[in-house]
């Protein structure tokens, strides 16, 4: 017998709601499993967030980091930021990013746009 599906509200309740997801994981969509698969992953979803809430990153810090794990240069930058004198200032927190950039900066570098639209915990807005 299948137990009856509640609300997550302890860490047994989500370990044990976990353990049942990789049981069930890889369950045809639109099966009694499958749907099981589905309300329990919005539970534990819903859980996570209250309970490990973790800010998105600051958009300097996930540009640099993008750089970094691309090997790309600030030249590099210069297409989607704009000039090397546009490029230091975003990266110095001098300048906020622009719609244009946030959108070649996610498009081109996989940067989350949640993530680029908040503004740099150490700078100032433009």
């Amino acid at each position: 017998m299948v137990a009856e599906l509640k609300p997550i509200r302890s860490e047994t309740d989500y370990e044990a709601a976990l353990a049942e997801v990789a049981r069930l994981w890889g369950a045809k969509s639109g099966t009694p499993d499958g749907d099981r698969l589905d309300i329990l992953a919005t539970l534990i979803d819903v859980y996570e967030s209250e309970h490990d809430a973790v800010d998105p990153p600051d958009p300097v810090e996930a540009i640099k980091f993008r750089m970094e794990q691309q090997g790309l240069t600030r030249k590099e930058l210069e297409p989607l930021i704009g000039t090397r004198t546009r490029v230091a200032e975003v990266l110095n927190r001098k300048r906020s990013l622009s719609i244009a950039m946030i959108r070649r900066l996610h498009e081109r570098l996989g940067i989350s746009a949640e993530t680029l639209i908040r503004p740099s915990r150490h700078g100032r807005a433009a």
